[in-house]
């Protein structure tokens, strides 16, 4: 990245292995959903291909959004954050006033057999809104009023809409991304020590305050006491990753997809995956989200500026957080929380919405200085601020 004459910042090349890297989860979720979904396509409409005519359509969505997110100046963003989260919180208060209701939840607004879930595009509404926010906070972000209290109202807002829907796995999504900006962004141990209690407190709270949440939770902690109940989901797919072994059963030669996974193309598309490419599938994919999240905050290491640190900041924690939330349920290393695997699992908005965001990630690379961005400069302003202060005072000695 350069600047013209003018002094206006120039585009540079975009990260081509973060551009990869979305290629390739994306082909690779498009192969994984028509085989986990054939069986479920099948028996409920008639139709195999029913989910990954969908999900193709969905993706040829999300490519548009994507070459978009690249193709303009990320600082675009910033005068735009405020009406993006306004317009944000309208939909989200529609879809509990007007959505559709599936399976006891109300998360998606209809038009047809167009359906829209706002819940997903509010996470990147909420990541350009809160870089915006802590860009211009300055050093008042350490302070109660300014600082804290703002946050906390806006995160407040916003999950509240959510859980409402209910969405308990968005939320979590969403507080990760949010406080892990809020921390990049400034703010004091004192306030991210405080985030952390009254999280805790309020994620039991919420983990245990319906009734399958609370399953999902006791059956977590004794997971051989109900293994046909609250266990069924975690028990069959930990059967399946072991059922893949080393290399698999072959593709298309899943089990588990008979019914054995509830919903074995959206949250237990990891399970899929390792039964029927065994284990070093099922490592390589966590190898490709391990290198997204390292070239990621690469990005916002070498960011410009801070809206556009935050903002890789944000999107980054956003895809890894998702994806450890969804393989640590799957494997039975945390309790289940039915996020889907981001580039993975069936669920067009999901999708879309992700590889927007991937989008804009790529933007903020292409304006990115290899002299050291953002976060250099920071940390040595105040040695800089050190060194003229003793200058100043050996000038007058």
């Amino acid at each position: 990245m350069t600047n013209d004459k003018t002094g206006n910042w120039v585009a540079g090349r975009p990260d081509f292995a973060l551009i990869a890297l979305v290629i390739v989860l994306t082909l690779t979720g498009l192969v994984v959903v028509y085989s986990a979904s054939f069986v479920k396509g099948l028996t409920d409409y008639g139709d195999g291909n029913y989910f990954i005519i969908r999900q193709l359509a969905w993706a040829m969505i999300g490519t548009i959004l994507f070459v978009a997110g690249m193709r303009f100046n990320y600082q675009l963003l910033r005068p735009l954050a405020v009406p993006i989260i306004v317009l944000t919180l309208l939909l989200l208060v529609a879809v509990l006033a007007v959505g559709l209701r599936v399976n006891g939840a109300q998360r998606w607004i209809g038009v047809g057999a167009f359906t829209l879930q706002p819940a997903e595009f509010a996470k990147l509404s909420v990541i350009v809104y809160l870089a915006a926010w802590l860009e211009g906070r300055g050093d008042s972000l350490r302070s109660l009023q300014q600082g804290l209290l703002p946050f906390v109202l806006m995160l407040g807002m916003v999950g509240v809409l959510i859980m409402l829907q209910p969405s308990f796995g968005t939320t979590a999504i969403i507080v990760l991304i949010t406080v892990t900006m809020f921390y990049v962004g400034g703010a004091s141990y004192t306030q991210m020590g405080t985030l952390l209690v009254t999280g805790i407190v309020a994620g039991a709270i919420l983990a245990l305050g319906a009734g399958y949440r609370a399953d999902r939770v006791t059956g977590f902690l004794n997971h051989g006491d109900d293994p046909a109940g609250a266990s069924f989901q975690v028990t069959q797919s930990v059967i399946a990753i072991g059922n893949g072994g080393i290399d698999g059963l072959g593709l298309g030669a899943s089990r588990a997809k008979f019914f054995y996974i509830p919903e074995s193309h959206t949250d237990g598309v990891f399970a899929i995956l390792s039964e029927e490419l065994g284990l070093i599938a099922g490592l390589s994919i966590m190898f490709l989200f391990i290198l997204f999240t390292l070239r990621g905050y690469q990005v916002a290491r070498r960011s410009r500026d801070q809206f556009g640190m935050l903002i890789a900041t944000g999107v980054t924690t956003w895809v890894i957080g998702q994806a450890l939330l969804n393989i640590g349920g799957i494997s039975r290393t945390i309790p289940l929380t039915g996020v889907p695997l981001p580039f993975l699992s069936f669920g067009g908005n999901a999708l879309a919405a992700v590889m927007m965001a991937s989008g804009v990630l790529i933007n903020v690379s292409r304006y990115q200085t290899d002299k050291g961005g953002y976060l250099q400069r920071r940390r040595a302003a105040p040695a800089a601020a050190s060194h003229r202060i003793i200058r100043r005072r050996r000038s007058h000695a």
